[in-house]
């Protein structure tokens, strides 16, 4: 199992309705701003620790667990949407940081937060890093009633039961899930990120298996079409400077084939002011588990200048 280096605690914050579980590590400082961790979609906040345990100076670090993951219970709903991650991240924010801008971090679903955060509230990000968080591909008004009958029958199948999460006999079956995702991910990470990433339930037959800690509803796709002119204007807003990395792996010509492509991520980025991009080498989609002293190299190098 691995041993952190640093390790976390936990506290639970009021946020709007719910109850947010938040990672902490370090101390507040009177002279440097929080650096804010922002994890991606079916992740949890102690999937930083690999990062956090490769940073050389010792920061006051906040990673929650995202609404409908890990500890962070989604409350009575069905399905998700971007503006409450933007409104639930405000709030965290006024709890942490005060007035104060901080050091903003995204990976994936939280880099594209992380991204539409800093264009709708420029003044509360000092830096931002945004982590392989590319969006979407562009789709088209036609595509809206076609979309929305989608959406509706997801929810359809959500409450009959069909989308639900898997479960394991054991947390080293959910180990093996996560290393046939992610194969670079070594064995011990993998141990100590299970534990944290699900959690024993009974089942109606009374038999204890591991279920991953995330809400299925998060499976339905978003009802309104994704909007590129909107994206744009977002990044056009941001005044932190921005440090864009990517992993060597080109994980987007995998899940949207020929729909988006680095390429065309690239020419949105040109709508930001201040944009640096980098590419962290033998690394995919996690590559803050698979390279996390790159990462962790990158970022405090981006922050400290």
């Amino acid at each position: 199992m691995y041993a952190p280096r640093l390790p976390s605690r936990q506290e639970f914050v009021p946020v709007r309705q719910l109850s947010y579980h938040v990672r902490l590590w370090g101390e507040p400082s009177s002279t440097e701003p929080p650096l804010v961790l922002l994890h991606g979609w079916m992740d949890v906040g102690a999937s930083w620790q690999f990062v956090v345990d490769a940073l050389q100076r010792e920061r006051f670090i906040v990673a929650p667990d995202w609404r409908g993951f890990g500890l962070t219970h989604g409350g009575a709903v069905d399905n998700y949407w971007m503006p409450d991650y933007l409104a639930d991240l405000e709030w965290l924010l006024d709890h942490y940081a005060g007035d104060r801008p901080v050091d903003l971090v995204g990976h994936s679903m939280g880099g594209n937060v992380a991204m539409h955060y800093g264009g709708v509230r420029p003044q509360r990000v000092r830096r931002l890093v945004n982590l392989e968080g590319f969006g979407m591909p562009r789709l088209e008004p036609e595509e809206a009633p076609v979309r929305y009958g989608k959406w509706i029958d997801e929810l359809k199948r959500l409450h009959r039961g069909e989308m639900a999460l898997a479960s394991y006999d054991t947390v080293d079956g959910v180990a093996r899930r996560l290393r046939k995702t992610n194969p670079r991910l070594g064995i011990e990470q993998a141990n100590w990120l299970a534990a944290h990433w699900s959690q024993t339930h009974a089942d109606a037959d009374g038999q204890q298996r591991w279920k991953v800690l995330g809400d299925a509803a998060h499976k339905i796709i978003n009802a309104n079409i994704f909007r590129v002119d909107e994206t744009l204007a977002l990044y056009a807003a941001i005044t932190a400077p921005v440090l864009a990395v990517e992993a060597s792996d080109d994980s987007l010509s995998g899940w949207w084939k020929n729909r988006y492509s680095l390429a065309e991520y690239h020419q949105r980025l040109t709508s930001v002011a201040n944009v640096q991009v980098e590419v962290v080498q033998d690394a995919g989609h996690m590559l803050h588990h698979d390279q996390p002293t790159q990462v962790a190299r990158l970022i405090e190098d981006f922050l400290a200048r």
